[in-house]
């Protein structure tokens, strides 16, 4: 863990500021749990606080409390920009590096006069005046928590809050499942429930508001799909045709590699998913054991994250990638083999 200047950040909050909140690109349940949920939190504390993300999120992520105060820099950009310029300080939730904003907004923030404060469980984090980093937690969202706690605030969380940080860690977990789900994880998420949080009602309006085409993607996704059984590895692709015939929207891809990762003796699973408009393949990792997705992302996809869960990039043809990813698997076939949950 990395708890650097906290006492000079808590002095530095003893009045009233205005304070940005940014999360990564492409939002997911966790940077928009911990950037709303510590929006409120500061709010509650007499700040005023925005809330700031680079580009749109999933619709499903639409019904947290406070998003509709949210701002997108890509499309909104003066209301953002007007927000950066008027801050004293940026929170910095759910990731590592300046880059993961995208070039636009990384431009915008690498200018910026004042301070930043990192919130953030991504290893291999940028050096900022205040950090709290700890890549043994599960989530952003179980921080945001923890840094209320350590401000002995806990008090102050109210069923938005709650609803915030459960939605998070939820959603981080994939349902409190991964490995990183500790008993101190279930033990916050009890106090969220008592807080207010409906845990029957967060899981509903995640993951049961499927669109019909979004049904038809995932069809045509593990239709998609390959298994490479001497390296224990399954991978699927989504073309660009294939995501326009089914309607796509930002964030009908999520989870969709799970469904590679869940196959009998599958150790390690990848997506590769064409963006048109970023021009690049994206890539989603997620291993079981011991053998590491962000050290693999890191070396050779331009991307990095957790130990089973990373993400990378590559600019060349989807079909071109492919062949790369694949190459790449003889010089790891030990370690996939010997994964200890294989």
């Amino acid at each position: 863990m990395i708890l650097k200047g906290f006492t000079a950040l808590n002095n530095f909050l003893e009045k009233p500021r205005n304070i940005v909140v940014v999360g990564h690109r492409n939002p997911d349940g966790d940077a928009m749990g911990a950037t709303l949920a510590l929006k409120h939190y500061l709010d509650k504390k007499g700040h005023s606080a925005t809330v700031v993300v680079p580009n749109e999120y999933p619709a499903f992520l639409h019904w947290l409390p406070g998003s509709e105060t949210t701002y997108r820099f890509d499309w909104q950009n003066t209301q953002s920009q007007k927000a950066i310029n008027a801050s004293e300080i940026i929170f910095l939730l759910d990731f590592n590096a300046l880059h993961r904003v995208g070039d636009d907004m990384q431009n915008t923030l690498e200018k910026y006069p004042n301070d930043f404060a990192m919130i953030d469980h991504h290893q291999q984090p940028d050096d900022v005046k205040y950090m709290y980093s700890d890549v043994t937690i599960c989530s952003t969202c179980q921080m945001v928590y923890q840094f209320i706690e350590m401000n002995n605030d806990l008090d102050l969380i109210d069923a938005a809050i709650a609803t915030c940080l459960y939605t998070g860690i939820m959603t981080d977990t994939g349902s409190f499942r991964f490995r990183a789900t500790t008993s101190t994880t279930h033990r916050i998420i009890a106090n969220l429930i008592d807080k207010g949080a409906q845990n029957d009602k967060i899981h509903n309006n995640v993951y049961d508001a499927n669109s019909y085409n979004r049904l038809l993607l995932l069809g045509q996704a593990l239709s998609n799909l390959q298994i490479l059984p001497s390296y224990n590895t399954a991978y699927i692709t989504l073309t660009s045709e294939e995501k326009k015939r089914f309607d796509f929207q930002k964030g009908d891809t999520e989870g969709i590699v799970n469904y590679a990762l869940s196959l009998k003796g599958i150790i390690l699973a990848a997506i590769f998913i064409e963006d048109s408009e970023q021009g690049i393949i994206k890539i989603s990792f997620r291993s079981k054991g011991t053998f590491s997705v962000n050290k693999f992302a890191r070396n050779h996809f331009n991307g990095g994250g957790h130990d089973n869960a990373a993400g990378g990039k590559s600019n060349i043809s989807l079909a071109k990638t492919v062949t790369n990813f694949v190459s790449l698997l003889p010089q790891y076939q030990t370690v996939l083999e010997t994964s200890y949950e294989n």
